[in-house]
């Protein structure tokens, strides 16, 4: 089966409004959903919360996330809150 994969380019200025389309875009994904956040700088509480819902929402259907191009800021930040280990990191 092949797999399809959903690739955001996550603005850096809409950031909890790209999280929250890439949510309702995972009904279209199989398998994996790339999110490019070479753009963001800092997360806000609610991106943390719109990160952790999409966390939520790739479990139930056994989505993959993985972010690419996140800064050390953000990975520190994603380490702290436990997040994290729910995305693949890449490069």
């Amino acid at each position: 089966m092949e797999m399809i994969a959903v690739w955001l380019k996550v603005d850096g200025e809409h950031l909890v409004e790209t999280l929250q389309a890439a949510r309702q875009k995972l009904d279209a994904a199989e398998g994996e959903v790339v999110l490019d956040l070479s753009s963001v700088r800092r997360l806000d509480p609610n991106a943390l919360k719109a990160l952790q819902e999409l966390a939520a929402a790739a479990d139930q259907k056994t989505i993959k996330v993985g972010l690419r191009g996140a800064n050390i800021d953000l990975y520190k930040v994603l380490k702290l809150v436990k997040l994290a280990p729910r995305f693949s990191f890449l490069n």
